[in-house]
């Protein structure tokens, strides 16, 4: 299941998902990655906050890690909140660490990462807010 859109598709990976990983979380409450954050979090999924800046900070109630080898447990989903230049780099780390989905927030999304991932079998959601998903799952 690469590339994904289909609102029953996206239905089922966050029903089948538990652990959130948000990369490029922001301790500004007006940032997308911050209020998006609080969303996913008030659904019930455990979520790891991954800024190497505000890392030992906490933000939403949860300690900041400074990257994706530092979370203690498997990640469902890696939730991208960078630039699309820095995508590539944080796919690496992504591959290292393990994940299910790799969901690119609109406008971090890097071609030719996503056309990567794809080509290799990995789930993506490319340009869809997480946030608006949640909704799926009433």
């Amino acid at each position: 299941m690469p590339i994904v859109d289909d609102p029953e598709m996206l239905r089922a990976i966050l029903k089948r998902s538990r652990t959130v990983a948000v990369v490029g979380i922001s301790p500004e409450e007006g940032r997308p990655s911050h209020f998006v954050s609080e969303v996913v979090k008030s659904y019930g999924f455990k979520v790891y906050l991954i800024n190497p800046v505000h890392r030992g900070e906490e933000i939403l109630g949860e300690k900041v890690l400074g990257s994706l080898r530092e979370v203690p447990e498997k990640i469902d989903i890696v939730d991208v909140f960078r630039r699309p230049e820095a995508v590539a780099g944080l796919a690496e780390e992504a591959r290292e660490k393990g994940f299910e989905t790799f969901w690119l927030q609109p406008g971090t999304e890097n071609e030719g990462v996503i056309e990567a991932l794809d080509r290799e079998g990995r789930t993506v959601v490319p340009g869809i807010c997480i946030k608006t998903c949640c909704q799926l799952l009433l």
